[in-house]
């Protein structure tokens, strides 16, 4: 991490609570972002309408009536002013690293160097989460056939421990019966 980085000092958890998954992305909010680089939403909502050309899909997306609605009642976010009481623009970790460029106040090249890490931190966690759901479904399909396997001895051993009913029939010298 270089020097200039170290005067971020916003918790990670800060950050990972304002990202939010819309559109199969992680994003995150105009509003949060505005206050992580300590400027006003509405100039940060200017700039990227007057840099339009440099946000396209992948780094920006616009929201829609129904996702803020869905926002709002799967986030306890108690209303739409507290996101501005306008649809937001939600921004992927390329948007974020845009919006610096566009802002070019130091803080808010600092801050988005800083939360695009706390991006790769987050993924780099989901992908060895990924690894270990697969190890443990891997082993949960070995066990799996042990059990069987195992189930097929017992049954075979308690064949073999079974008491037989047949009369058995001596062995050995008989004698001659007497009439």
């Amino acid at each position: 991490m270089t020097e200039k980085l170290t005067n971020v000092t916003i918790p990670e958890e800060v950050i990972l609570n304002k990202i939010y998954f819309i559109r199969g992305q992680k994003v995150m909010l105009d509003k949060d972002l505005a206050e992580l680089y300590g400027v006003k939403p509405i100039r940060l909502r200017e700039q990227v309408k007057r840099n339009i050309k440099r946000f396209p899909e992948k780094f920006m997306i616009h929201l829609t009536e129904k996702e803020v609605e869905l926002m709002l009642s799967q986030n306890a976010i108690p209303s739409k002013k507290l996101l501005g009481g306008y649809l937001p623009y939600a921004f992927t970790k390329y948007g974020v690293l845009m919006l610096a460029n566009i802002l070019k106040s130091e803080r808010a090249i600092n801050t988005s160097i800083y939360i695009i890490e706390v991006f790769v931190k987050l993924r780099e966690l989901v992908l060895t989460n990924k690894d270990i759901l697969l190890k443990l479904e891997q082993l949960e399909k070995k066990l799996s056939n042990h059990d069987e396997e195992i189930e097929l001895i017992f049954d075979t051993l308690k064949e073999l421990i079974k008491p037989q009913n047949k009369e058995l029939t001596k062995i050995g010298y008989k004698l001659p019966e007497k009439k």
